[in-house]
This record gives structure tokens, sequence and C-alpha cells, in this order.
């Protein structure tokens, strides 16, 4: 799997949401921001990733994905 399935993943899974993802093909980096995650603790906030990249990690299509959810606000909050 590829930094652009993944995104595509994410943003099929989160509809809206906006995706960065690096990484060097076994290992990848994601920001998700989405106002879906607004007012959900951060286990809600993941259990949505996961559940967006499906069988992913059982297939070992991504090896290994560190990932933070933010919200719009706390993005902009970031710069």
């Amino acid at each position: 799997m590829n930094e652009e399935e993944i995104k595509s993943l994410l943003e099929q899974g989160i509809p809206g949401c906006q995706v960065t993802v690096g990484g060097d093909g076994r290992h990848f980096e994601a920001v998700i921001v989405s106002d879906q995650f607004s007012g959900k603790s951060m286990i809600q906030q993941h259990r949505m990733v996961y559940d967006a990249l499906g069988d992913s990690f059982q297939t070992d299509a991504i090896h290994a994905l560190s990932f933070k959810t933010l919200t719009p606000e706390e993005a902009a909050a970031r710069g």
C-alpha cells in the first residue's frame, strides 16, 4: 500500500476529512483533520481511523501507521 491508497481509504471512510500522508512504503505518518472528530474522545477518533482503514493492518498492507487526529479548530490553532 502506498501513501495515496491510505489517503484515499481515509477520505472514503471519513468523508470531508483533510488528510496528509507521508512514509517510506512500510511505515507511514498521517494527519487527519475532520469536523466529525468534534466532541469525540481520542479513542473514538482513532477508532474512526482504524475503521476507515479496514483490514489493512491484519493483512499487513500497512505495517505501521502513526497518526494525529484533529478538528478543524485544533488544526487552525496549530497553524
